[in-house]
């Protein structure tokens, strides 16, 4: 807990009586009849025979998970039936006898101190290799050899400390936890950030908002509608601390933060550290990992992004996710510039000429200004492109995109050319479908399922799904009894997000759920999960996610392991979740039960306390759950750095 000096201890390991298979089965299992326990019976009895055959010519090393008919567990002590006879299950649900002893003997030792904030696809040595024009040096640019990937434990830093909960996390974090005081010197007179003793504190300040964050929302409320539920998404490029964001959350609108690694130090991480959605990212030459027709907002308040360069690319991007009658809010150079323009050491004619630039590229893009009052700026996009084709017959740039996949986002290259919106037959309907306000749109038809444009989903089977995870969620809740604790879990990252129906179901809790959509799916969902009101990204498993370590309270995979078989290695998934899961944080993992007693081996490995247990609908059925908490351990002290420290290794 923030502020306690005491030690974490915790009780997300599932208890004897919610966990064990035997208290799950009790329920279900009076409710077969006999004919089928008879036959259960049976079938349990031959295996165990045959089990005790297998293992008097062979005795393998395996994991300390047994598994019986009845019941799965880790610990010699929990409840077993009694009457119920043990089988073997290595010698039928894992590989090879070979590849268990080598996976049971692996370790992944603690990772030096000097990488407790390794980010592997955003590496400053690597991003040196790649050119600097448009700051592609500071895009993902991720290992590529075997021998490049770590197999180590990343550590956390010594005197690493639970966050503050929320609301407290957002204006206080550890200074052992981000110890970095770059931008307490560097942003001292714009009120960035504060540091007090053992603690930062964020006062809400920005470069264009010394007064607060408060204030500023204030003034942009006072512009367009920011209390009627209509704007619930928003992106905000460059950053900073996260503090626009930070205050938005308020207001119930979602935002998704990000800025580079770079010279501004850890402030993605001191984003992330107060409890706020972020991710490291540039706008450079891929596109944002974002579907199109995202965000009901996009915010750029001093980013330092050459909006009118390259032919205007950044903001035909920003035009690409923006929703149709979306806004775009630019404060600071070229806006107001006849007040500021000494204070920004540039010259008027330079300054009036990037804003007139911006302007130009507004229009082609057809979108309107909407209004422009003190230091800000705003301009709306159309809510369809009827007007703007008719208009494409007089000027052709940027032309429209030929024939593509909009919603594609991963590694894809920015075009200067404008997406085109979805077709519509008057000019006052909303291109791809109107969006109902917050809160009901979480739980309205999303249009990309109503229009039948994702294959497979119908409105029928969203709603399903919907039950389906308020259901799994509330059993989880009874295995890890914290899930329930308002304050426990803040950063959530769902890593195979669906539908958002993990996210959906947490929704009314004090946390936020980070949605992947991995780039492997066979059906891209992250539009209908934005349509929800909801954010996430792209990701493929296989790399490192684009944030620092320990960005992460709870993470919860499902089927992820079964996605990625036979993709890449399952150790470099697990390391991966390892290290952006905070010291004391929970994991729970969906999959068949033969993939997860290989996980299982790997996360005793990884030093996580760690149970399988039964699904939700009882022991019949292949899928089951682990639950796992990552122990507290942290870098040795820098007077002991050759030691060990807290059970680290």
């Amino acid at each position: 807990m923030g502020g306690s000096d005491s030690p974490y201890h915790p009780t997300s390991k599932p208890t004897t009586t919610s966990t064990t298979f035997s208290a799950a089965v009790a329920g279900s299992w009076k409710r077969r009849n006999m004919f089928s326990f008879a036959l259960l019976s049976l079938l349990c009895s031959l295996s165990y025979l045959l089990g005790i055959s297998h293992r008097s010519s062979s005795t393998p090393t395996i994991t300390t998970t047994s598994i019986s008919c009845l019941n799965i567990t880790t610990t010699p002590h929990s409840t077993l039936d009694s009457k119920s006879k043990p089988l073997d299950f290595a010698s039928h649900h894992s590989a090879d006898s070979d590849t268990r002893s080598a996976v049971a003997t692996k370790s992944y030792p603690p990772c030096h101190v000097s990488l407790s904030e390794y980010t592997p696809c955003e590496d400053q040595k690597r991003s040196l290799k790649f050119t600097r024009d448009r700051l592609i040096y500071r895009e993902r640019h991720c290992p590529t050899k075997k021998e490049e990937k770590l197999k180590c434990r990343v550590p956390a830093p010594y005197g690493y400390r639970n966050p503050f909960k929320w609301p407290a996390s957002r204006d206080l974090a550890w200074y052992s936890n981000v110890p970095h005081k770059e931008l307490t010197v560097e942003k001292a007179v714009q009120n960035w950030i504060r540091f007090e003793g053992d603690r930062f504190r964020f006062p809400g300040g920005g470069t264009m908002f010394p007064f607060g964050a408060d204030k500023y929302i204030d003034d942009i409320g006072e512009l367009i509608d920011l209390k009627s539920g209509a704007i619930r998404t928003a992106i905000d490029t460059g950053c900073g601390v996260a503090s626009w964001g930070a205050y938005l959350l308020s207001r119930n609108i979602m935002t998704m933060s990000f800025a580079p690694r770079d010279t501004h130090e850890a402030q993605v991480q001191f984003a992330l550290e107060r409890g706020v959605p972020a991710l490291i990212g540039v706008m450079a030459s891929k596109r944002l990992p974002y579907p199109s027709r995202a965000f009901d907002m996009a915010h750029c308040s001093r980013c330092l992004i050459p909006w009118a360069e390259y032919d205007g690319l950044f903001l035909i991007e920003v035009d690409r996710v923006l929703r149709p009658g979306g806004y775009w809010i630019l404060s600071g150079p070229p806006i107001r510039w006849k007040k500021y323009w000494q204070g920004w050491e540039r010259t008027k004619e330079d300054l009036n000429a990037e804003q007139t630039s911006i302007e130009k590229v507004a229009r082609s893009l057809c979108w309107k200004k909407f209004v422009e009052k003190d230091d800000i700026a705003i301009w709306q996009k159309p809510l369809n492109h009827m007007n703007c084709k008719k208009n494409r017959k007089l000027t052709q740039k940027p032309p429209f995109c030929p024939a593509q996949d909009p919603d594609y986002a991963w590694y894809t290259n920015m075009q200067t050319c404008l997406t085109p919106l979805p077709e519509v037959s008057s000019n006052d309907e909303v291109s791809g479908g109107k969006l109902a306000k917050w809160p009901k749109r979480l739980n309205a038809i999303p249009p990309r399922i109503s229009k039948g444009t994702v294959a497979g989903v119908t409105a029928e089977t969203f709603q399903k799904d919907s039950e389906l995870w308020k259901r799994r969620v509330s059993y989880y809740k009874t295995v890890n009894n914290q899930l329930g604790q308002a304050g426990r879990y803040r950063n959530l990252l769902d890593m195979n997000a669906k539908l958002g129906g993990f996210a959906a179901a947490l929704v009314n809790d004090p946390a936020w759920v980070m949605n992947v959509v991995p780039a492997e799916a066979k059906v891209n969902t992250l539009g209908v999960i934005y349509e929800r009101g909801l954010i996430g990204t792209y990701q493929n498993w296989c790399e490192a996610m684009s944030t620092y370590p320990r960005t992460y309270d709870l993470i919860h995979a499902d089927s992820v392991f079964t996605l990625y078989q036979n993709r890449c290695e399952m150790d470099d998934i697990l390391l991966e979740i390892d290290r952006i899961l905070r010291p004391e944080g929970s994991v729970i993992i969906r999959d068949d039960v033969d993939i997860l007693v290989k996980v299982k081996r790997i996360a005793d490995a990884l030093k996580w306390d760690s149970q399988i247990i039964d699904h939700e609908d009882g022991p019949l059925e292949r899928e089951k759950l682990l639950f796992a908490v990552k122990l507290y351990w942290t870098a040795p002290s820098p007077d002991h750095e050759d030691d060990s420290n807290n059970d680290a290794s």
